[in-house]
């Protein structure tokens, strides 16, 4: 007795055929490359356990403003290799214009 063919389905064919899906997301817009941020001089900030910060003016180690955790968010911080007794170097670069 003979035997049926079964019928092969052509891959190409049928992704061809396949309905496109729909979604309510809507494409992101290119709006061109991004400015690079231009850094000022770096100046060296310590900062002790208390997470107070200090720098280096006029001769001797005054209180700063900002902490570590503040810089960072503005300012590229990159935390030096020596310690000064339990207090820790940071290299900080502001954005000039600011």
């Amino acid at each position: 007795m003979a035997q049926r063919r079964r019928p092969t389905f052509n891959k190409r064919q049928a992704s061809r055929l396949a309905p496109t899906t729909r979604t309510l997301v809507a494409t992101p817009v290119f709006t061109g490359p991004a400015r690079p941020i231009v850094y000022g001089k770096p100046f060296i900030l310590m900062e002790d356990e208390a997470k107070n910060t200090f720098i280096y003016k006029a001769g001797e180690w005054v209180p700063h403003t900002a902490t570590i955790a503040e810089c960072r968010e503005t300012c590229q911080v990159k935390a030096l290799p020596q310690s000064v007794g339990k207090m820790t170097r940071y290299e900080v670069r502001c954005p000039e214009g600011s």
